[in-house]
């Protein structure tokens, strides 16, 4: 009787969740505007929304600004997890409690942060400063990735090939970083998605003359939302959920 409790609770859990995604999804193929009335089969908000400016123009700035902060952040999260790997323990424990706090911080106490930094530095708000935010909280979720590889390295394998001959920069690119590929790209996809997804952060580090998806998007809804929306966030919904899923399968394989 438990167990057919929990089921029953865990499908409720998930359809609460899901059909609402599921009946925007389909709505995306609706013929008509109406929400209440299905008029047939079609993908003509899908075509509305390739020939609309504003939408493309927005998921281009999503996409560079998800490619540039992923590539920064993927490069600044490696290093800084070499590096806390290689302290005493100490240090170690406060670098981890440092990198932990923004993961566990609201994004709005994140994106408000860094709002006032830029105003303070009298920095204009926009794209760069966008791209920035977008480096600042991936940075966290790419040590995180890469730390578990590299405790699972040999702890000497450094050493032995420095005494081979290799210098210190031939040990890290050849050596260290191929032993914690897999924790890199994960690392990667995984900051490549928040950044994709991320709205909060977006939101207070941007003018509004600049805007990704998420931000566009919540404009639109003040003044009501179009059914074009609805085949961009399914699109979206299945991109993300994509990438979640290479995630999820790479992290499963990093701990096993």
């Amino acid at each position: 009787m438990k167990r057919v409790f929990k089921r029953i609770y865990l499908a409720l859990i998930l359809i609460f969740l899901y059909v609402p995604i599921l009946v925007l999804i389909v709505q995306s193929f609706n013929a008509g505007k109406s929400r209440a009335k299905w008029e047939g089969f079609s993908f003509h908000w899908y075509q509305e929304l390739v020939s609309n400016a504003s939408i493309m123009n927005a998921l281009w700035v999503t996409v560079s600004v998800a490619i540039i902060a992923t590539i920064v952040a993927t490069i600044l999260g490696t290093l800084a997890a070499i590096g806390i790997y290689s302290m005493k323990k100490r240090p170690q424990a406060v670098m981890m409690t440092i990198t932990n706090l923004p993961n566990t911080m609201p994004d709005i106490v994140t994106g408000v942060s860094l709002m006032l930094l830029y105003i303070f530095a009298k920095v204009e708000r926009g794209y760069f400063t966008m791209v920035l935010a977008h480096i600042t909280f991936d940075v966290p979720y790419v040590v995180l990735s890469v730390l578990p590889k590299l405790k699972q390295m040999n702890t000497h394998i450094y050493e032995a090939a420095l005494d081979l001959g290799a210098t210190p920069a031939y040990a890290l690119t050849h050596v260290i970083i191929p032993e914690c590929k897999q924790g890199i790209v994960t690392g990667a996809l995984l900051a490549f998605t928040l950044s994709l997804d991320d709205f909060t952060i977006s939101y207070f580090t941007t003018s509004p003359l600049v805007q990704n998806l998420s931000t566009l998007i919540y404009s639109a809804t003040k003044l009501g939302i179009s059914p074009v929306y609805y085949a961009l966030s399914s699109l979206m919904f299945v991109v993300l959920l994509v990438l979640l899923l290479i995630v999820n399968h790479r992290t499963g394989d990093n701990k096993g």
